[in-house]
């Protein structure tokens, strides 16, 4: 599962949303980005099990991801569709991306829905940095940017939209705890653990070996 490497079959959709926002700053497109995922993580951060039934929360914050993610896959359609492309533009693409990962998966971790499992969700935000790291030191090196790997930014947020729904169906249907006491958002949480720090290694390998080739 690692939807960064289908980039090129999503661009031409891309590229026809990204027209309707060619007047915009594609900066400004970035700081949108930012803002939706400051509201996902809020949102995540309010949700609670007693309550989600009266607010839909978790809706809303599944929500704001995709919307983070949206017009973070649509700065950069616009900026090379106006000609706008610069190295300023690319670095605060790719700062604004770790922020927002940040705040969405740290909402998260501090809401009520992980019942105080902070270690595995420090482990979760380490892995989710480290494998962003690998993937631009990469690039800084001198190869290409490295998205290969278990578990990409894409994969994350296409799970932080699913989950959310599927948590308040489980709220429904089954309750709180789904699995050693856990609900299904810390599971998931225990994945992007897991995997991300697999992930991390994968990319820090595969660019040693270009680098001993070279």
């Amino acid at each position: 599962m690692v939807l960064d490497n289908r980039r090129d079959n999503v661009d031409p959709l891309l590229n026809r949303f990204a027209r309707f926002f060619i007047h915009f700053n594609p900066n400004v497109l970035s700081l949108i980005s930012l803002i939706f995922a400051f509201l996902a993580g809020v949102f995540f951060y309010f949700s609670s099990p007693v309550l989600e039934m009266s607010n839909f929360y978790l809706f809303f914050a599944a929500l704001f991801v995709f919307l983070n993610g949206f017009f973070d896959a649509i700065d950069g359609k616009v900026a090379k569709l106006t000609g706008r492309v610069s190295v300023k533009g690319d670095f605060i693409d790719h700062a604004f991306d770790r922020f927002s990962d940040v705040l969405i998966l740290g909402g998260l971790v501090l809401s009520p829905w992980c019942k105080d499992q902070y270690f595995i969700g420090l482990i979760a935000v380490v892995g989710m940095l480290l494998t962003s790291y690998m993937g631009t030191q990469s690039q800084a090196v001198g190869a290409k940017r490295n998205y290969s790997g278990l578990l990409g930014r894409a994969d994350r947020l296409v799970l932080l939209m699913i989950a959310p729904v599927l948590q308040h169906i489980l709220l429904i249907i089954y309750g709180f705890d789904l699995l050693f006491g856990f609900s299904l958002l810390t599971w998931i949480l225990v994945y992007f653990a897991v995997v991300g720090v697999i992930t991390a290694f994968q990319r820090f390998f595969l660019t040693l070996a270009w680098l001993n080739k070279k």
